[in-house]
């Protein structure tokens, strides 16, 4: 299949045709797959947009530079939310591989994004790259003054097995001016960091 056809093929109700044509612009990229694909970011087609933000995370690292330029510039939310969900689709990708730099520098600026289609989907891309971007969502939850993205980063922090996770929502619990939702998040992420880190120490 041609490019063109492929990403036709990414609108397919069946979502084995839509891997396949996946596969195939990751396996047989030419040098308007990516630019193709970014411009689909902000399609009214559902389907078409999440299988576009699916095959630029399954690209890999070259997709990071036009992704954090997109999160970061563009002025359509849907485009910003969609660039984020892809960064986080690189992550899981490629677990074994460093997250480029650029690509946490871009999660860490759209941090403050006023939207929170934004905010809250650069908190879960931050949360699949895990323990190397720690601090900067500790950093956030301490300084941020919005109930919901302290949620989600309470959120993310508890599905990382990290000391640091436990000491930050602990050190949140015992802040008796935190928000009553955000205590109410962190009371129940504690409990489950507790049992991962059990879990995790049984089976060594």
């Amino acid at each position: 299949m041609s490019t063109e056809e492929s990403l036709q093929q990414l609108k397919h109700p069946n979502p084995h045709m839509r891997d396949r044509a996946m596969w195939e612009l990751v396996e047989n990229p030419d040098e308007t797959t990516i630019p193709r694909l970014m411009s689909v970011l902000d399609d009214e087609d559902t389907t078409f947009r999440r299988a576009a933000v699916k095959t630029l995370g399954a690209i890999g690292h070259d997709t990071v530079p036009p992704l954090v330029e997109a999160l970061l510039n563009s002025e359509n939310v849907t485009v910003r939310g969609s660039a984020a969900k892809a960064l986080a689709q690189v992550a899981i990708n490629y677990p074994d591989e460093p997250f480029p730099a650029q690509g946490i520098a871009g999660l860490k600026t759209a941090l403050q994004d006023p939207n929170p289609v934004v905010n809250i989907a650069a908190v879960m891309a931050m949360g699949v790259i895990g323990a190397p971007i720690v601090d900067i969502l500790i950093e956030a939850l301490q300084t941020t003054d919005n109930p919901a993205l302290a949620m989600s980063i309470v959120n993310a922090l508890s599905a990382i097995d990290d000391p640091r996770c436990l000491t930050a929502i602990n050190t949140l619990l015992a802040d008796e001016a935190v928000d009553s939702y955000v205590k109410e998040a962190a009371t129940s992420a504690l409990s489950r960091l507790e049992m991962t880190t059990k879990f995790n120490s049984d089976r060594k």
